[in-house]
Formats: structure tokens, C-alpha cells, sequence
């Protein structure tokens, strides 16, 4: 089976950009409410992914979407959301170099969700680097 390296590089921009966001998002939350920060993030998301969508010509229509999407759209949604208010909550209080390392044992919950709901099997070299992981996100939470 032959496999694409293009998925490698979108996820390491998308780690530069996660980088980014707990940068801007603990310079940001100075004198706001971490509520209303991830509200206003939100919405300028949207505004951004809506043009996106629209200059791409990706825009289609949504109610053509079978139900098992709009479900799982919708609690994707719903965790994402979850997420940034714990992570912006998180952030005001705590350090962006202690909050972002925890919140990347995301990975580790991942391959553990992927492995028991998707039927995925990582191999032992796989495990052995996602022990790896959250053996480093204790570090780096815990550093005196």
C-alpha cells in the first residue's frame, strides 16, 4: 500500500499554528474574560473559514449532508468548543508552557479513542513513541 507524505505536512502546520495559538491566545487574555476571548476567536473564525469556502468554490449545500455527518459534525463541534474554553480557561491561569504540553496529551487520548472506536492498531514502535509523549507531557507539566 502506497501512502501519501502530504498529511505529514499539513499536521506539522498545524502544529505551528497550535504554537502560535497558545502564544497570541496568553498574550491576549490579559484583562478579558477567557469566555469572551474564545468567543471572539470563534467568530473570526468563522468569518475567516467562510470566506475561505466561498474563494475555493468548496462551498456546497450543507442540508444535502446525511445524518450520521450532521451528528458527528455536531459533537465534533461540540468538543472543539469544550476544548478551547478549558484551554483558554487554562491559559489564563496558568503558563503557556505548562498548558499547551498538556493539552497535547490529546495525542495520546487519540491513538487510545482511535484504537477502541475506530479499529485502529498501532504497532509497538507506534505505542512505545505515544508512552513517549505522555511520559514528556508529566515533564514538562510538572517542572520545578
Amino acid at each position: 500500500m502506497v501512502t501519501s507524505t502530504g498529511w505529514f505536512y499539513w499536521a506539522l502546520l498545524s502544529a505551528v499554528f497550535a504554537a502560535l495559538t497558545a502564544i497570541f491566545a496568553k498574550v491576549s487574555i490579559h484583562g478579558v474574560d477567557s469566555d469572551l476571548a474564545t468567543l471572539i476567536r470563534t467568530a473570526i473564525i468563522i468569518v475567516v473559514l467562510s470566506a475561505f469556502v466561498a474563494y475555493t468554490g468548496k462551498w456546497a449545500n450543507p442540508l444535502m449532508l446525511s445524518p450520521k455527518t450532521w451528528i458527528f459534525l455536531g459533537l465534533s463541534g461540540l468538543a472543539t468548543g469544550a476544548s478551547w474554553v478549558c484551554y483558554f480557561r487554562a491559559l489564563k491561569i496558568g503558563e503557556a508552557s505548562k498548558v499547551a504540553p498538556v493539552d497535547k496529551l490529546s495525542l495520546v487520548l487519540v491513538a487510545i479513542f482511535a484504537f477502541t472506536f475506530l479499529g485502529e492498531r498501532p504497532s509497538l514502535r507506534e505505542w512505545s513513541g505515544i508512552a513517549m509523549v505522555a511520559g514528556g507531557v508529566l515533564l514538562l507539566a510538572f517542572k520545578r
